[in-house]
């Protein structure tokens, strides 16, 4: 092991054994967190919002510390079980920023120390369980209780789905206006009213709206529930409400005109009150101090538009503009909705553009680099040395030692050499798997020749044990897990755009399953979900669009191995539940059924299986007591096995594929337990070798595929 790397150890090569860390979260790096769900209940909710500030256990603070400002944060209530959003940081998580925080009188420290601020981004219905829950299925440890943390991909779907449920400011009246309504209705007699005296009514929700606008949703869902006892404050409170709903109304009105002239859509909070022109509506009802439940005093009426101060609030859910005739609000909400949508789209082909700009980009720098390569080259063939120019090369010159004028040419030749941009038919895809500090969602290429490793766009989620597949150009990597669950979903790959997709899903759950694809179809077979192994094979047909179950193989296989060759299947070795198999099975899909064929000399579960030169070479594993270097290799045409020189190395859970007719076996489990970071290369009649390697660290229960065009 390098100095100073951390080692992870295990005990079983049983992948359902294998949990390195807590149950209570997923530990997505820095880079690759797009969000946080933080908790709460019906009791602890208002606080969160009214001090715009979320907690979490300390254990959580692995996480929450990855927390930077901007980041989406989401609130989920455990009374109700709905997930509440959508809000965003507004520091970056810290410990005990409150350390009194949601606690009955302050005498005691928070329960909740990891915390973040927060701010509203956007005014959503909160979704129930059963909306958000598939799309953070993976996040889920058992029925009711999943991790907090999501990636990129998950943040986006579910700030999505909130987006096309957002709250609009006439809702938002209606609620506040029933949640008085409801108040009112416990109010004195009118005789009482004009005999008490001045008390405050929605003291605490009329501060909190003059605190700041971001605050505003929390006084619509927390209000305060004291009584009411002077119709002079419930007006007060009244013109609270529409002061608010005209501070929205300008923004929306400004962000409407910003969007149409192309402009920055933040909202800065100085709208020119000559934007708007604006008049002060219920549309409930004609008379919204009698749709409340009470009159207007006796020789008192609501200021007319004409006669309001310059400064004071308007009374109207209704915008207009200067010159136009007056519109309903619904009306203007369209069209801001329909601007909206309209930027968005803008968004999406401008994204979708930069990346094929960027592709070009990578293209065009390829060619200059390859066009420089080649004037170097023809520079150095029309410049002979001066040794060249007085005299025709001697048998004797050629065998003498190169002068300083070669050494130098040489030198500039490979310089030249280094400006070659990699071939990608010399490389392999390296998916996921484990590094010995977390699980990985990476997609790596990796040269071999030029011990290189690039890092490319990374998977939607954590995936090892999976298997992978390549079609029409494209990666497909199929099932497998995150040591916690299995998955049967689906991501293909393409490598001209960088881009990941999600693929018709497996019919089941499954990791350590086998894949290969033979005319022009996926084959997934076997694998298991560690309670049942499985000798299903399901088929995948783009044409159908899903996979389809077709032949099972004649035994049960769990961390099994399997390759083509000549249009035909080979599936080998695993566990069937019980021990670990020899034994090969081999599917034609002309004939659509599974024979048994010669079995291997040794006993072989998470092994794995390339094709060097029309034969099959079976790649160390473990043989049901430690893992074996051992290698053995099958030629169809004798229909037998022969052993093979073994690698230097016990290994199992590696990954190797096939580069310029060369065997490349890549990092893996070793004797020991411990995690392997070494590369070993077979090429025949010159046997195994070590390679020396910069690029490769240690690294398990990956997959790998070579690169073909």
């Amino acid at each position: 092991m390098g100095a100073g790397r951390k080692t992870q150890t295990f005990t079983t090569p049983h992948p359902q054994d294998l949990v390195p860390y807590g149950a209570n979260m997923r530990n997505l790096r820095k880079n690759h967190l797009g969000g946080v769900i933080f908790g709460c209940n019906k009791l602890t909710m208002e606080e969160c919002l009214l001090k715009q500030l979320f907690g979490l256990p300390a254990a959580h603070f692995l996480h929450v510390k990855n927390i930077s400002p901007g980041l989406p944060l989401f609130l989920f209530n455990y009374s109700d079980r709905k997930l509440h959003g959508i809000y965003e940081a507004a520091s970056h998580g810290q410990m005990n920023i409150n350390p009194y925080g949601w606690t009955t009188d302050g005498s005691e420290k928070t329960q909740f120390p990891a915390q973040v601020q927060i701010r509203v981004r956007l005014q959503c219905q909160p979704l129930l369980e059963s909306q958000f829950k598939p799309i953070i299925v993976d996040n889920y440890y058992n029925q009711h209780h999943f991790w907090f943390e999501l990636d990129h991909a998950q943040t986006s779907k579910l700030v999505s789905l909130l987006a096309s449920v957002v709250v609009t400011p006439s809702t938002l009246v209606r609620q506040n206006t029933l949640k008085w309504r409801k108040n009112l209705q416990a109010l004195p007699s009118d005789d009482r009213i004009e005999e008490s005296e001045g008390l405050e009514p929605l003291t605490s929700e009329a501060k909190h709206v003059n605190h700041s606008s971001s605050n505003w949703d929390a006084t619509v869902f927390f209000g305060s529930n004291n009584s009411f006892k002077h119709q002079k404050d419930v007006k007060e409170a009244e013109q609270v409400e529409q002061e608010l709903i005209y501070m929205k109304l300008k923004e929306l009105a400004l962000k409407s005109n910003l969007k149409n002239e192309g402009q920055d859509l933040s909202l800065s909070g100085n709208v020119e009150d000559r934007a708007v022109s604006n008049e002060l509506t219920l549309e409930d009802t004609d008379n919204p101090r009698e749709q409340l439940g009470f009159e207007e005093k006796r020789g008192e009426s609501p200021p007319s538009l004409s006669e309001q101060k310059s400064g004071e609030s308007p009374c109207s859910l209704s915008v207009q503009k200067s010159g136009e005739s007056p519109q309903s609000f619904s009306d203007n909400w369209a069209i801001i909705a329909k601007l909206v949508q309209e930027v968005e789209e803008l968004k999406a082909f401008k994204a979708e553009q930069s990346m094929k700009i960027g592709y070009l980009e990578h293209k065009l720098e390829q060619a200059a680099m390859e066009i420089k390569h080649l004037k170097v080259c023809l520079k150095l063939e029309s410049e002979p040395t001066p040794s060249m120019l007085e005299s025709e090369p001697t048998p004797s010159m050629l065998e003498s030692e190169p002068t300083p004028s070669m050494v130098h040419i040489d030198e500039k030749v490979a310089e030249s050499c280094d400006l070659l941009p990699p071939d990608p038919n010399e490389s392999m895809y390296l998916v996921g798997g484990y590094d010995g500090d977390s699980w990985l969602l990476a997609l790596d290429a990796y040269y071999p020749y030029q011990d290189m490793i690039k890092s490319l766009r990374p998977m939607t989620s954590v995936r090892s044990y999976a298997s992978v597949a390549q079609l029409n150009g494209d990666l497909y990597v199929i099932g497998g897990g995150n040591s916690h669950l299995w998955y049967d979903t689906v991501e293909s790959y393409c490598p001209a755009t960088d881009e990941w997709k999600l693929g018709p899903s497996l019919r089941e759950k499954k990791g350590s399953l086998a894949a290969a694809t033979t005319h022009n179809k996926i084959f997934a077979m076997g694998g298991g979900n560690g309670v049942d192994c499985f000798s299903d094979v399901e088929m995948l047909d783009l044409d159908v669009g899903r996979w389809i179950r077709t032949q099972s193989m004649l035994q049960k296989r769990f961390a099994l191995a399997a390759v083509e060759l000549n249009g035909v299947l080979y599936a080998t070795g695993g566990y069937d539940g019980h021990s670990y198999l020899k034994s090969v099975d081999r599917f034609d899909p002309r004939e659509h059924s599974w024979t048994k064929i010669a079995s291997m000399d040794s006993n072989r579960g998470c092994h794995s299986l390339v094709v060097l030169n029309g034969k099959i070479y079976a790649l160390g594993g473990f043989d049901g007591s430690a893992m074996v270097p051992s290698v053995e290799i099958y030629d169809p045409r004798l229909g037998s096995w022969m052993p093979g020189e073994p690698m230097n190395h016990c290994r199992g859970y590696s990954a190797a594929a096939v580069v310029k007719d060369a065997i490349y076996v890549i990092g893996g489990v070793k004797d020991g337990d411990s995690i392997a970071e070494t590369v070993e290369c077979y090429k025949e009649g010159q046997g195994w070798r070590e390679m020396t390697t910069r690029a490769i660290s240690q690294r398990c229960f990956m997959s790998a595929i070579a690169f073909s065009i």
